[in-house]
């Protein structure tokens, strides 16, 4: 059998290669790196690490809390309107940022459907707050963590389940003791998935959060702002966040494909 590529998709495809990959060599070429070390310890580049990590990771936990059981009704329940609730799941992966930030706005805003109750009865007001970028990270994120868990729940075999049942275990019990660990990879894939996009999120975060320092502005923010003011910041900056984003790829390797 003859495996070598015919010309007319050889070509488009290191074309298509190095449209993706020279972007990221510029980036790397282009980076001080002796003035790295100086660049990261900055007054705005830590706090606005932290603020990320720590942000990142919260959303992520929101995600798992309210995810995991989401994509267990769609995976494991028959209800009317399942494909509606499943495209609705999948709309923040297509919708853009920025309307995303509106409409968490128009909804948990201080005039909005659930922030003016949130407001007179508790005193909770989101927007341009750390719990808002929490927020807007999580709406972006969770569906990343949906359809993985669901793909896995899926691709589970049922039968083991069903044997738990057999034995008396009740619903929780065997989704505690046997259906997460049927599932544990897809799980660790996507809240890895959720992680990292939540930690890469712009749009929704500035339209619903602001861009304040130590309270609401992460890294995506900062490069924007240093890339106006601080070119050497902001590539110093991408450099963490490329890092990040190859380390997330790393620790996923075999997950997507068994080449």
């Amino acid at each position: 059998m003859n495996r070598r590529p015919p010309l007319g998709l050889l070509l488009p495809g290191l074309v298509g290669l190095a449209f993706l990959v020279l972007p990221l060599v510029g980036l790397l070429v282009r980076t001080p790196w002796r003035r790295l070390p100086q660049e990261l310890s900055g007054g705005v580049v830590w706090p606005a690490l932290r603020l990320s990590l720590e942000t990142a990771t919260l959303a992520t936990a929101v995600a798992l809390v309210l995810g995991v059981p989401l994509a267990w009704l769609l995976a494991r329940t028959e209800f009317p309107g399942r494909r509606l609730v499943r495209t609705l799941v999948t709309v923040p992966l297509v919708m853009p940022p920025v309307v995303g930030g509106v409409a968490l706005l128009l909804v948990f805003g201080r005039n909005g459907v659930v922030g003016r109750w949130l407001d007179s009865a508790f005193g909770v007001t989101l927007p341009f707050t750390t719990a808002g970028v929490v927020v807007a990270e999580a709406f972006v994120a969770m569906p990343f963590l949906v359809l993985s868990v669901e793909g896995a729940l899926r691709a589970a075999d049922p039968r083991f389940e069903e044997a738990a049942a057999t034995l008396g275990a009740s619903r929780m019990l065997t989704f505690r003791r046997v259906t997460l660990p049927l599932v544990a990879p897809g799980l660790a894939a996507g809240g890895v998935l959720a992680w990292a996009r939540a930690l890469g999120e712009f749009g929704a975060t500035i339209t619903f959060a602001g861009n304040f320092p130590g309270t609401t502005q992460t890294m995506p923010l900062a490069v924007y702002l240093a890339l106006q003011d601080d070119p050497a910041a902001a590539i110093c900056l991408s450099v963490v966040l490329l890092t990040v984003s190859i380390a997330v790829l790393a620790s996923l390797r075999g997950r997507w494909s068994t080449a």
